[in-house]
């Protein structure tokens, strides 16, 4: 009998997210995305005009699954299912993407201090016969941080690779009030809507 390949590929480069598909006995092996090729980037993080944030991540969570399958079958590899996904941190209406310095990421958390923000991970799947996608959100409230807090925070790496300027997974933990929702999915991958479009293109977990 030919053994299940419980296998996919992850259409990702986020340390955070194999860390929580290891979590749940999942193995992938990557499909990388390139940010700098002569045509530019292979999936565009740009927010279009008037685009709400809950449309804005699930387009991109899209694009990013369907150009990894795409790369599968441009490249004849073997046929499993591409996992995507994008997180973004929305207040008042505004996206918050990766902060590009010390004073945007500073700006950003000034901005949350105090406040209630929606993390929102959007999660595509695609395989042979399958495109589904689901976003999940979640409330985060943080406590009132002090000027010298944020300016200690932002002189670590910890805010520069990530959506809003924080990780909830490493220091900024300290600024958490209050959650609702998913502790993966604000980390970057929500585990219960994964494992359930997993299931779906035929991933057996437990």
């Amino acid at each position: 009998m030919k053994p299940i390949d419980r296998k996919i590929y992850l259409a990702s480069k986020s340390p955070r997210r194999r860390e929580l598909l290891r979590q749940i006995g999942v193995e992938f092996e990557l499909l990388t995305l390139r940010n700098d090729t002569p045509r530019g980037p292979d999936v565009t993080e740009v927010v279009n005009p008037g685009e709400a944030a809950i449309d804005y991540v699930a387009r991109v969570a899209n694009e990013k699954a369907a150009f990894g399958w795409n790369m599968v079958q441009h490249r004849r590899l073997t046929l499993r299912p591409v996992l995507a996904a994008d997180t973004t941190v929305t207040i008042d209406g505004a996206i918050l993407g990766k902060p590009g310095s010390p004073n945007e990421a500073m700006d950003m958390l000034e901005r949350l201090s105090g406040r209630t923000h929606q993390v929102m991970t959007a999660i595509a799947v695609y395989h042979t016969d399958m495109k589904r996608q689901v976003t999940q959100v979640s409330q985060v409230r943080f406590a009132k941080l002090s000027a010298a807090s944020i300016k200690a925070y932002c002189s670590t790496p910890e805010p520069y690779d990530k959506a809003g300027g924080y990780g909830l997974q490493g220091l900024a933990a300290l600024f958490v009030e209050h959650i609702e929702g998913s502790h993966s999915g604000i980390v970057g991958l929500p585990l219960f809507e994964t494992a359930q479009l997993l299931r779906e293109a035929g991933i057996p977990l437990a």
